[in-house]
Order: structure tokens, then C-alpha cells, then sequence
């Protein structure tokens, strides 16, 4: 069939025609991998070699079938002959020409076979670069899954979104209740670029579109887009452009931005299909990274509260038993100054012991304990500091299997050490001890914490005392990590508790 310029279009050839193809596939497909000087001459050379057995002379071919890169070769005959369009089954646009002269049935062959090879070589040329893609999504979402810092997980974003679709610059934009930007985290541009550029976007011009319309826009130059609203001074000069949202659970949480494709002039629909992709999965990241944050925030709020009870069922019951105390030592100074004195002096060793009490609250809380993450280290913190304040000789044994120790998450350490802390606390306060042992082994499917001590023990089959909940809170946060808590003592003979986890706490 001719095509629309007058010029003759490839039409069937003669069967036998396509078995002198091979060399120009296997032409094709070299080139393809890898296009340089040598196999372009190579693929002109083989071109060459069948229009010559077909008895043809090829002038200027030219070819632009993204994935592969653009064709213009001059093959000895200049423009001389007639053009034939070569096209590919489902493009109504042509994706290049031939200049052929010689036999019209034979030219028709040759234009043919051209299309074939280079529908070949496309298809493998897709087919390598679907499967880098898929790697490369791959590798991002690994790269950004399991990050629970929401800095960190942003940051992370932009830069692999970046590198996976081959963009100079790459930006997040975090938008507020009123759809200003209040956060913008960017990638290929320096700190003193960033610097230099100034304040951050206020979410006009493009920025300011995806945010209102919310949905992707790719578009080709953004110099010469109507929505364009102009650049800052010392900003880098910017094109090809493309944009869209970010969600998780239906809810907005980001808008993604690229700019300058490297290699071609715009991002391509492939492009995008990849972006939305990976869209999907880092709008999971920054929700989870989200939640993780309350959760943490939640986590400090207990622990206040905790702290709070704490203190005001030891430390201010305790202080205000002493100003009772000392409420009427001022009338026995003069009646019975013995009693005055003893008062007194009950009174500031209770002091003191508050001012113990209160000391192992602040050690309990260092962020040393927690961001160190090791339960062993914690244990050991927690037996110096009653030894200096308690004057109770404490030793640490642990036994447990390093790596089931580093398996633990840092939230079950946290309780490990704050069951820990509170029989310490209560050693130093209520046992009168010498000596205390901390043992921490490797029990059948967990962990087993054993604390002891030689003072003067109790009767653990009694009831607890009103206003004393140390047994009881450890035992419930014994309990709360699906494990087992036990007390051993009577009196005169010491106390040994006892608490086992499994390892799936």
C-alpha cells in the first residue's frame, strides 16, 4: 500500500526473502545492547550486505523506536531511490524511513525485513528494560520498607524514586491543613543549593496544581506549560517534569516530584507507570513510619503516667509521713529532747532513702538504657547504681545466647529493665541485703531474669501491703509480655523473683 507522501510502503515479500534476515537480527540485537561506533558500522555493514544479495542500494535510513536508541545512517546511495515507511503492527504513527532503489518487489522485501528486525530487537530491548525496572522497584521498596523514622524514611523516598527512573532532581512535598508545604525534602541538590535557593515553595505554579487537582501530571517542558509560575534566583534550570500524589489508605500523605529526565527529553509513560508503583508502596512506608511516631509518642505519655503513680505512691507518701513526724518536734525540743533527736535523726535517714528512690527513677530513665538497645548493659547500669546508692554488693551473670539477645526489640528490653529497676529499688528500700544477684539465661523457648537477694525476706503468701504495688506492677508487666512471674521468699532467708518470656514476647 503507498503511503500518503506517493512514496511505496513494504507490502508481503516472497517467503524465502526473510531467510537471509539472521545477520541483520543478530546486527540488531548487538547494537541494541550495546550502540557504539563499532556495532552501529557493524548493523550499517549488514544492512549493506542483503540489499546487495537482493540486488538493492540503500541511501538514508532512519529509525526512533524508544526503547531503542534513535537511527540515522547513510548507507552509500544518499537520497537516491524511493522511501519506504517503516512502521510496527499497532503504531499508527511511522517510527522511520529507507531509501531504497533498485527492484520495487525486491525493495518492498527489504523495507519489510527492516521492520521485522527492528520489531525483534524492540521487543527484547522492552523486555530488558521491564526487567530492570522490576529490579530496580524492587530494590527501592526494599530500600525504604521497615524504615520507621519519618525523616529518614522521606529522604529515603526521594532519593531511590530518583535513581529508579533516572531523574536529575527529585523532590517530596508535605503539605498542611490548608495546603501550604510545610515540609519539602529534595534529592540531586546540594545543601548549599538548597541554600542558596532560599525559602521553601509556597505550592504555586505546578506544585500548586497536583496539590489542588491531585492527581499526576506528566508534561514535557515545564518552561512552556500555562501553569507555570516562574523560579527563585539560584534555582537549576528545569524541563521535563513529572508529578503526582502519594497515598495510603485513600488518604493523601505526599506529593511526589521529578524533574529533567537524563538520557531523553520527558519521562515516558512507562516511567510513570513505574513511579505510580512505587508511589503506592512508599505511601505504606510513610504511614507506617507515621504510626510508629505515635506509638512512641504513646509509649513516653505511659510512662510518664507510670512515673507519676510511682512517685506518688513512694516518694510523696514517703516525704509526707515525715512531715508528720517532724510536726511536733518543735514542742518536744523543750519537753522531751531524746525523742526530738530520734525524730530527727528517722527522719533524715528517710531522707535519704527518698533521695535514693528518686536517683533510681532518674537512672531508670537514662536514654542509655534504650538506645543502646542491650539488656546486659541496662542490668549493669541498673547493679552499679545500687551499689553506689545502696550500698549493696550486686553481681550480674549472663548466660542467655548473644543472638537471642539481639533479637530483642528494644520495647521488650525497656520492660525487662523497668522489672529490673523496680526489684533492685525494692531491695535497696525494704531487704536490709548484703549481697543481690542478677542472672539472665537462655530458658526452653525464652528468656529466664532471676533476681535475688540475702536480706531479711517475707511471707509471700501474705497479702501486699496498702500502697505497696512493686510485686504486683512487676508481675503485670511480666504477664503483658506472655510471660510467667514468680516470688520466693520467707523470712529471715532472702527473696528470689523469678520472670520468664518466650521468645515471641
Amino acid at each position: 500500500m503507498p503511503d500518503p507522501s506517493g512514496a511505496p510502503t513494504p507490502g508481503p515479500g516472497a517467503p524465502h526473502r526473510f531467510l537471509l534476515l539472521p545477520p541483520v537480527l543478530e546486527a540488531f540485537e548487538a547494537w541494541q545492547a550495546r550502540p557504539d561506533a563499532d556495532r552501529t558500522e557493524a548493523l550499517a555493514g549488514a544492512i549493506g550486505e542483503l540489499a546487495t544479495r537482493l540486488g538493492l542500494s540503500v541511501g538514508k535510513l532512519r529509525m526512533s523506536a524508544p526503547p531503542l536508541p534513535d537511527l540515522d545512517l547513510d548507507l552509500g546511495a544518499g537520497t537516491i531511490g524511493a522511501e519506504f515507511v517503516l512502521r510496527v503492527p499497532g503504531d499508527a504513527k511511522p517510527v522511520g524511513s529507507v531509501r531504497v532503489a533498485g527492484d520495487e518487489g525486491q525493495a518492498v522485501a527489504l523495507a519489510r525485513g527492516l521492520e521485522l528486525a527492528m520489531v525483534s530487537t524492540r521487543s527484547g530491548a522492552r523486555a530488558d528494560r521491564a526487567t530492570r525496572q522490576l529490579k530496580a522497584l524492587d530494590q527501592a521498596v526494599r530500600g525504604i520498607s521497615g524504615v520507621l523514622d519519618v525523616d529518614r524514611v522521606l529522604q529515603l523516598i526521594t532519593d531511590r524514586v530518583r535513581d529508579l527512573v533516572q531523574a536529575e532532581y527529585a523532590a517530596i512535598g508535605i503539605v498542611d491543613a490548608d495546603g501550604a508545604i510545610e515540609r519539602f525534602i529534595t534529592s540531586g541538590i546540594s545543601a548549599e543549593g538548597r541554600e542558596r535557593i532560599g525559602d521553601l515553595p509556597h505550592g504555586r505554579g505546578l506544585l500548586g496544581l497536583i496539590i489542588r487537582e491531585n492527581r499526576t501530571y506528566r508534561i514535557p517542558d515545564i518552561a512552556t506549560h500555562p501553569e507555570r509560575y516562574g523560579f527563585p534566583p539560584n534555582h537549576p534550570e528545569m524541563h521535563s517534569f513529572l508529578g503526582m500524589p502519594i497515598t495510603s489508605s485513600g488518604d493523601t500523605v505526599g506529593r511526589l516530584y521529578l524533574t529533567n529526565k537524563v538520557g531523553t527529553p520527558e519521562f515516558s509513560q512507562d516511567d510513570q507507570s513505574l513511579v505510580e508503583m512505587f508511589a503506592l508502596h512508599a505511601g505504606i512506608a510513610i504511614e507506617n513510619a507515621r504510626l510508629h511516631d505515635q506509638v512512641r509518642r504513646l509509649a513516653v505519655v505511659d510512662e510518664r503516667d507510670r512515673i507519676s503513680r510511682d512517685l506518688h505512691d513512694s516518694v510523696i507518701q514517703s516525704i509526707y509521713a515525715q512531715t508528720l513526724a517532724l510536726d511536733d518536734v518543735p514542742d518536744l525540743i523543750d519537753d522531751d529532747a531524746t525523742e526530738a533527736r530520734r525524730r530527727v535523726d528517722e527522719a533524715i535517714d528517710a531522707l535519704h532513702a527518698v533521695i535514693r528512690d528518686i536517683r533510681n527513677f532518674i537512672f531508670g530513665l537514662r536514654p542509655v538504657l534504650l538506645e543502646a538497645g542491650s539488656l546486659p548493659d541496662g542490668l549493669r547500669h541498673l547493679a552499679t547504681e545500687l551499689r553506689r546508692n545502696g550500698g549493696v554488693d550486686v553481681d550480674v551473670t549472663v548466660t542467655a545466647e548473644p543472638e537471642a539477645l539481639e533479637s530483642l526489640p528494644i520495647e521488650i528490653v525497656a520492660e525487662l529493665l523497668a522489672v529490673s529497676r523496680e526489684a533492685l529499688t525494692n531491695i535497696a528500700r525494704h531487704a536490709s541485703a548484703n549481697h543481690a544477684g542478677v542472672r539472665l539465661e537462655t530458658s526452653p523457648g525464652g528468656l529466664r531474669l532471676e533476681i535475688t537477694d540475702d536480706g531479711r525476706g517475707f511471707d509471700s503468701n501474705r497479702s501486699a501491703e496498702s500502697g505497696h504495688h512493686g510485686l504486683a506492677n512487676m508481675r503485670a508487666r511480666g504477664e503483658a509480655l506472655g510471660g510467667s512471674f514468680g516470688v520466693e521468699s520467707d523470712p529471715d532467708r532472702g527473696t528470689r523473683i523469678i520472670l520468664t518470656i518466650p521468645t515471641h514476647a
